[in-house]
């Protein structure tokens, strides 16, 4: 079973040398990546901050980033923020790792699947 999937992001984390991170991969969530984030005092003081917290515990890469943090979640754009969630709700709890997309050249739109990691 393929635990692994491949994303891009939209616009992309900037990191401090202002190098553009947009290649990553997110992996299915475990039971304890949901609850140990309920423990987090960040958490505990701001509801929101949860998805900032689960993100960071489940995606394993963005870019060549050493380690991907709380704080680089917070330093992504709206944009690609929203992103990682829809993705991590996609793949986690609709049970699907197909997506609709439309043709940039032609405008047709169609059904892709996300290739997991390795395939």
């Amino acid at each position: 079973m393929q635990t692994e999937f491949a994303f891009e992001l939209p616009r992309g984390y900037v990191d401090g040398e202002g190098r553009v991170h947009r290649q990553g991969v997110m992996r299915l969530a475990t039971a304890m990546d949901e609850i140990a984030p309920l423990r987090d005092m960040r958490v505990r003081a701001n509801e929101a901050y949860l998805a900032v917290v689960l993100l960071a515990r489940v995606v394993t890469r963005l870019g060549d980033l050493e380690r991907v943090t709380p704080q680089v979640i917070e330093g992504l754009f709206a944009a690609d923020m929203a992103y990682l969630q829809d993705f991590y709700r996609r793949i986690n709890e609709v049970g699907t790792n197909e997506i609709a997309v439309t043709c940039p050249h032609c405008g047709a739109s169609f059904s892709q699947e996300i290739v997991p990691l390795g395939e």
